[in-house]
């Protein structure tokens, strides 16, 4: 069996930040060009069986984006503590321990222990830009062997190709990977999933409403439909990361409107989400939101959008009819 060995370097990150070197986060150029890798390689047969990732955010989010364009879910990227300031040795030891059933596996880090594994595995040295060297930052090299994983060595790799992001298309494929629309953001970004989280009180229905990220208006927490999850499970985590809340979402959709953003239009599904977990302000991911409990016909008014306004006030008859 040939086995393939795809080696990702993060993308272009933001230099400085307080919370140190780990924390780094892309520039909105790495982000997009994180997923035009992830483009490429569902449109060449080249998705990974196997992900594992340096843990340092800019490595992370390089991962993650790459990973959701080429189709998975980013829940299957493994993250090793050893691929943060590696050493050949290193990236060597992950490799022969990857998992015996994974015919291609894909690592994403850093530099210089990237390159330095790239010229170790390859057969004959790979292409070098005098000024950049063997990987710029968000290129993809891929090798591969007829060697199992454990007995991987200097050399025992035909080098295959090297992917920029510069060479690929700037703009992405709709509505899949084979679509001849194209799109300023990944097709997934354009479907999304909403819920209108509600508790039942002495006083009748409760619905919770969240600042927007800017604290503008009140919204219900939304998001883009992760590839991988079904629609309700990606707006169980929308809510989890927006409102802090958890609980059972119900199966029946109670609406969906679009709205205008990245040169398009994104629709939206929205379900009613059953709270049973209130998760505390210190543990909440986004708590520099606001959240508030309001009745079903103080939040129909609070809301912004119009369209959400009328899924929220039709709530109660919604659950009715809701085993």
């Amino acid at each position: 069996m040939t086995r393939e060995v795809l080696l990702l370097r993060h993308a272009k990150a933001h230099k400085h930040t307080d919370a140190g070197d780990k924390q780094r986060e892309l520039k909105d150029k790495g982000k997009r060009n994180a997923q035009r890798i992830g483009v490429w390689l569902a449109k060449n047969d080249k998705v990974p069986d196997c992900i594992i990732s340096s843990p340092a955010i800019r490595a992370k989010r390089t991962a993650e984006k790459a990973c959701k364009t080429a189709g998975l879910n980013a829940d299957i990227i493994l993250f090793d503590k050893r691929l943060y300031n590696a050493e050949l040795k290193d990236v060597m030891s992950i490799l022969k321990d990857a998992p015996k059933s994974a015919r291609r596996v894909m690592l994403v880090g850093h530099n210089p222990s990237l390159e330095q594994t790239l010229v170790h595995l390859s057969q004959t040295p790979p292409p070098r830009n005098e000024k950049d060297g063997f990987l710029t930052k968000g290129t993809l090299a891929i090798l591969e062997t007829d060697e199992t994983w454990k007995k991987i060595q200097k050399h025992t790799f035909k080098f295959v190709d090297v992917i920029e992001p510069s060479t690929l298309p700037r703009l992405f494929p709709f509505p899949d990977i084979n679509g001849t629309e194209e799109r300023a953001r990944p097709a997934y970004y354009y479907t999304q999933s909403s819920v209108v989280p509600f508790r039942r009180t002495d006083d009748g229905l409760e619905v919770l409403i969240i600042s927007s990220s800017k604290n503008k208006h009140w919204v219900i927490p939304k998001g883009i439909h992760d590839p991988g999850l079904t629609a309700e499970q990606s707006a169980a985590k929308e809510a989890r990361e927006e409102a802090g809340v958890e609980g059972h979402v119900l199966p029946t959709q109670i609406g969906s409107y679009t709205y205008p953003k990245w040169d398009a239009e994104c629709t939206v599904a929205v379900y009613p989400m059953d709270v049973t977990h209130v998760i505390s302000e210190k543990d909440w991911e986004e708590r520099h939101r606001g959240r508030k409990w309001v009745s079903v016909e103080e939040a129909s008014r609070m809301v912004k959008n119009d369209d959400v306004k009328r899924i929220v006030a039709d709530l109660s008859k919604a659950l009715g009819g809701t085993p």
